[in-house]
């Protein structure tokens, strides 16, 4: 991963759906970027078409999803587009949007990673920065634990999900190096998932409104409700691409060790602004690379 050369898509492609929460029938293009770009979104459908950078430092609270605020703009449920430029490697691109909130898909990444895919990705000359992590560190909440550590080479994310005994989502775990064809073959086809009596209480806030269970894992007493598992530990894989995704708003390459323990979004934002922070203050921690 060190040295890596910057990566953008040689032309437009465009994914349409709606979004899980607002209900909103929207439409996003990526669009090639220059070197040292990053990730940027736009709101199209506003005056002024505002822009707001994928970075930990936009980042603004909201329950089950990861949102971005600059000014008066905003975009959600960014994390799974974000876990597919990231997991493939795409670190410049402008991605345009005509609503609030990213389209929800089939709830995994996999409609992103084909588009991208599609737009063929392309090498240019600037080197990507890279942070090696050096020591340990470890975050802790109520039940949830994340830490980062040394790694030998890349990026290696595991996810241990254990709800306890009395859950219907049964224990499991994912543990992946991350590169682009272990992303697309073990990774972005992992969905959202969600509890069956968890559903009422969401519709009751004015979510989910289009969304059915072809549209995302709904676990039911006997497990997922009129659907299949795509990997045993598919709710697992999910939360772990979120984890990719939420990490790459730190903006470089991560070379390390992440574990995670019951976390959520939250918790990743937590991380990836710890990341941010060693890389912006210089620690010793972090090793840079380029």
């Amino acid at each position: 991963m060190p040295g890596r050369f910057q990566q953008t898509i040689s032309r437009s492609t465009s994914v349409k759906g709606f979004g899980l929460f607002t209900n909103a029938d929207v439409c996003v293009t990526f669009q090639p970027a220059g070197e040292n770009h990053g990730i940027v979104f736009q709101r199209v459908d506003l005056p002024g078409q505002p822009k707001i950078k994928a970075c930990i430092t936009n980042i603004a609270a909201e329950e089950r999803r990861t949102k971005l605020v600059d000014g008066s703009a905003s975009v959600e449920m960014v994390e799974h587009v974000l876990a597919a430029l990231a997991g493939l490697q795409i670190d410049n691109c402008l991605v345009q949007v005509d609503a609030p909130e990213l389209p929800g898909c089939d709830g995994s990444a996999l409609p992103y990673a084909a588009a991208l895919l599609d737009g063929e990705p392309v090498a240019q000359r600037a080197k990507r920065e890279t942070l090696v992590l050096k020591d340990d560190h470890v975050i802790e909440d109520d039940n949830a634990i994340i830490s980062a550590s040394p790694y030998f080479s890349g990026l290696r994310i595991s996810y241990d999900l254990n709800y306890g005994t009395d859950s219907v989502i049964p224990a499991q775990l994912a543990d992946f190096s991350i590169d682009p064809v272990t992303f697309v073959s073990g990774i972005a086809s992992a969905r959202t998932f969600v509890l069956e009596q968890e559903i009422a209480y969401l519709r009751s806030r004015g979510y989910g409104e289009k969304v059915s269970t072809s549209d995302l894992l709904v676990y039911g007493e006997n497990g997922p409700v009129d659907n299949e598992l795509r990997a045993h530990n598919e709710c697992a894989r999910h939360k772990l691409l979120d984890c990719l995704g939420d990490l790459s708003l730190c903006g470089c390459d991560v070379q390390g060790h992440i574990r995670a323990f019951r976390s959520g979004h939250r918790h990743n934002h937590l991380l990836a602004r710890l990341v941010y922070d060693l890389a912006r203050n210089k620690t010793t921690a972090v090793e840079r690379a380029a």
